[in-house]
């Protein structure tokens, strides 16, 4: 058996700790599919876990350390954060020629092509299968797998927090503000849930699959991003009344305009591949010339599926399997060409709350018509004289632009008395 391959892992989190218990629980089974060791030779963390398997291997308090003083050919990086100590000890491995394997979505995002440029340059790998959709191997599937196909889109559910909120707004009639505080208490939503809930977390994740999936450089500032926390109940219940589920979805689309990236709430169709993934699942779907559409799904987080990720990519070096970090060499990604958000067409659901006064209808469809937008479907349960009631409106496909045109012309009509609520429909 050839010499064991010596990583060390900086950041003992849920992510770190659950790869140490892998490394050492599966040894065996890894050695035999890697023809050598996978050898544990050293951690960083400001504290050293008793419950993890660490007998006589050292704990640096200080990741630069761990570089500066150990003999190690990967560095498994899980303390996260886009720059930072992250961003520094990651760039002195690479620079030093070793590999860096990597769970940090948020620093690939802002620095993945000059991370891997150090590594194509260097002689390194920089491997991060477990920074997009956890233990779902979606990273390898679009650099290798799919490799042979011009891909059209890409989309998906990326955020198990997100959409385990969903779920259960619809499963229990709840408001988004009681069941996150329930998210809160599981464990399943940070005490800020800001990047989950706000879209930020979605949008660096697409970042990289549009970069995988059209071999573009990450743009990041071009995604598109709205969160979740203005979806209600009431716009849950309409949704299943009109044969759709709300996902909070990230998509990447080619376009006679070029690439769109926009991460946002949409209504997909109950029966749809994504429409069916629930709780703290993650899925995403990728569509080929070839191959057509292909679906993973799985558990999008937590230390054993995110450990799973994290230990394939070092079985892949421990083998010496290699390709370019992107699928193709860092100098040969383009630039994004990206599709101005004003520039989508789409359908649309828009919910209103208006008082039930003569004419309001008849000024709520002027607006429409006066930007060209065509309604398809009208829901409005009852009467309430004098009462505000709810509104809900499908539209037809039409120019992103001019639905919000329309929609700042409903929100000026006196008798609509809150902000319309607009959630994009996709037909997947």
């Amino acid at each position: 058996m050839s010499e064991a391959l010596k990583i060390a892992v900086a950041g003992l989190g849920t992510v770190g700790g659950g790869t140490v218990r892998l490394l050492a629980e599966h040894a065996g089974l890894l050695a035999e599919r890697a023809g050598r060791p996978l050898r544990l030779v050293a951690t960083a963390a400001l504290e050293r876990p008793a419950d993890l398997p660490l007998d006589g291997i050292p704990t640096f308090t200080d990741a630069r350390r761990l570089i500066a003083e150990t003999e190690f050919d990967v560095l498994v990086e899980l303390m996260g954060g886009s720059g930072g100590i992250a961003l520094e000890v990651a760039t002195a491995a690479l620079a030093k020629g070793r590999h860096v394997v990597t769970a940090n979505k948020a620093m690939i995002a802002h620095h993945g092509a000059r991370l891997a440029e150090l590594a194509e340059t260097s002689g390194g790998v920089f491997a991060f299968e477990a920074a997009v959709a956890g233990g779902i191997p979606v990273i390898k599937a679009l650099r290798e797998g799919l490799a042979a196909n011009r891909l059209q889109q890409v989309y998906g559910i990326l955020n198990g927090t997100c959409n385990y909120i969903l779920t259960t707004m619809r499963e229990s009639g709840r408001d988004f503000a009681e069941v996150l505080a329930e998210a809160q208490a599981l464990g399943y939503a940070e005490a800020d849930p800001s990047f989950d809930i706000d879209g930020v977390d979605t949008a660096h994740k697409l970042a990289i699959l549009t970069s995988l999936a059209f071999g573009t450089v990450i743009d990041l500032d071009r995604v598109h991003i709205e969160g979740i926390r203005h979806v209600s109940a009431l716009d849950i219940q309409y949704a299943e009344e009109l044969g759709y589920r709300i996902k909070l979805l990230g998509v990447a689309r080619r376009t006679a305009a070029g690439v769109e990236q926009r991460v946002h709430p949409c209504m997909v169709p109950i029966r749809s591949s994504i429409g069916r993934v629930d709780g703290v699942f993650n899925a995403v779907v990728a569509e080929g010339d070839y191959v057509g559409r292909t679906v993973f799904e799985g558990r999008g987080a937590g230390a054993n599926p995110t450990a799973s990720a994290v230990v394939a990519d070092l079985l892949d070096i421990a083998t010496g399997r290699r390709t370019p970090t992107f699928g193709i060499p860092w100098h040969r990604l383009q630039a994004l060409e990206p599709a101005p958000m004003e520039g989508h067409r789409g359908a649309y659901y828009i919910r209103l709350m208006v008082l039930d006064v003569p004419g309001v209808f008849a000024d709520i469809a002027a607006a429409l018509r006066d930007e060209e937008v065509s309604m398809e479907a009208v829901l409005q349960r009852g009467r309430a004289p004098g009462e505000t009631v709810p509104v809900v409106l499908t539209v037809h496909d039409t120019l992103e632009a001019a639905m919000m045109r329309a929609i700042g012309r409903i929100s000026r009509i006196d008798a609509v008395v809150e902000t319309p609520r607009l959630i994009r429909i996709e037909d997947f």
